[in-house]
């Protein structure tokens, strides 16, 4: 029975091909899809909302980093201003905020010291004049005692004694001067002048700047010459102090420019000179401490303020795309590239660091590519 149902249905079929009737059509195979491609038709609503952009080159540092910091004053430009005696503080005239230059004026001082050193010098030059004199007369009497030798009035001994005298008159004279020099230089080192009988000390300033610390009042007495009456600090230039990650010292070297923001500026950016590395690790944080010289010359950048720096190492030129366009992808990095009108590639990419709204590209994708910038997330659905 199932042979006889065979036979009849090629019959059936002979038949109608007999008659003139075609088979119907069959659809045609569509093509193969390739992995990682994805096809958009051209009349799709989804491919007008596609955007690309064209991979461009930047030019971009290698390396870079950034640290906190703060202002601190130039170590080398800080005086702390001591007495050079003990005494009484006589009058002040500088005080605290006040801007000095070198040598002008900041206290008096009236101190026993001062009064014995006036007084060493005047007995020194006193001793110095009396011994000149005395050389002088030995002098004299040597040319006599030579004169009256050689008219035979008298005997040789008279004339050696008269040069033993001149010699010892000489000696005299030469350790007179020493000790009137010893004195001189005292004053000099009291700011005194020669000559005053009662002699008041005035201190000066070692150089310019602005008075940041302060502790004397007229009046009072002052016997520890170890403690700092004030302190004077030149803000033509600060430093930068920051704490550098040890994994990026090998950056950074003497006199290279760190790039330098400060909370109290934002927006703003200021270049400075690396001065000084510290020679060892900061074993708590793993940073290492590095100053940079600042300019100051308009006295906006004041200690304590806090900041940071940022370094940059030697540019090359990098393809970069618009931070838009790179997407994560299953813990991967990628972009997606058009090859043709309505045909993308998910394409994995190295990236560098970010440098305001574009990343560099450091492996995936060359200059002159098409990557998609808007609508990335359509293409995901397929």
């Amino acid at each position: 029975m199932k042979r006889e149902r065979v036979v009849s249905a090629a019959l059936a079929a002979g038949l109608l091909a007999g008659c003139g009737q075609a088979p119907a059509p069959q659809p045609a195979p569509a093509p193969e899809a390739t992995p990682g491609v994805i096809r958009i038709a051209e009349d799709s609503p989804k491919l007008q909302q596609i955007r690309v952009h064209v991979v461009e080159a930047m030019e971009l540092p290698s390396d870079e980093f950034t640290a906190p910091g703060k202002v601190e004053f130039n170590p080398n430009r800080v005086s702390r201003v001591l007495l050079p005696a003990a005494g009484r503080i006589v009058d002040v005239l500088a005080y605290f905020g006040d801007a000095v230059r070198k040598n002008d004026p900041l206290l008096t001082l009236e101190s026993p010291d001062a009064d014995e050193a006036a007084a060493s010098y005047l007995q020194a030059n006193a001793s110095l004049t009396a011994a000149q004199a005395e050389r002088t007369k030995a002098e004299q009497d040597l040319e006599r005692a030579r004169d009256l030798f050689a008219g035979d009035a008298i005997a040789r001994k008279e004339v050696l004694a008269a040069e033993t005298s001149f010699q010892q008159a000489r000696t005299a004279v030469d350790t007179a001067q020493a000790a009137r020099t010893q004195a001189e230089a005292r004053l000099q080192l009291l700011g005194l002048r020669a000559g005053d009988p009662r002699p008041r000390i005035t201190l000066r300033a070692p150089l310019s700047g602005k008075v940041t610390e302060f502790n004397v009042v007229a009046g009072e007495y002052r016997n520890d010459t170890s403690q700092p009456l004030m302190t004077i600090a030149d803000l033509s230039t600060v430093w930068m102090a920051a704490d550098v990650p040890e994994s990026a010292i090998r950056m950074v070297s003497l006199n290279e420019q760190f790039e330098v923001s400060l909370n109290a500026f934002p927006g703003e950016r200021f270049r400075s000179r690396v001065a000084r590395i510290a020679d060892s690790v900061d074993p708590e944080n793993r940073t290492i401490k590095v100053w940079a010289e600042l300019l100051n010359t308009g006295g906006r950048f004041r200690p304590e303020m806090f900041g940071q720096v940022r370094h940059l190492e030697e540019p090359h030129t990098v393809p970069v795309v618009p931070v838009e366009c790179v997407v994560q992808m299953e813990g991967r990095t990628a972009v997606y590239i058009q090859e043709a009108p309505g045909q993308f590639r998910v394409m994995v990419v190295r990236t560098g660091k970010r440098a305001g709204d574009v990343v560099p590209i450091l492996d995936g994708v060359k200059v002159g590519d098409r990557v998609v910038r808007d609508g990335a997330m359509l293409l995901r659905g397929f």
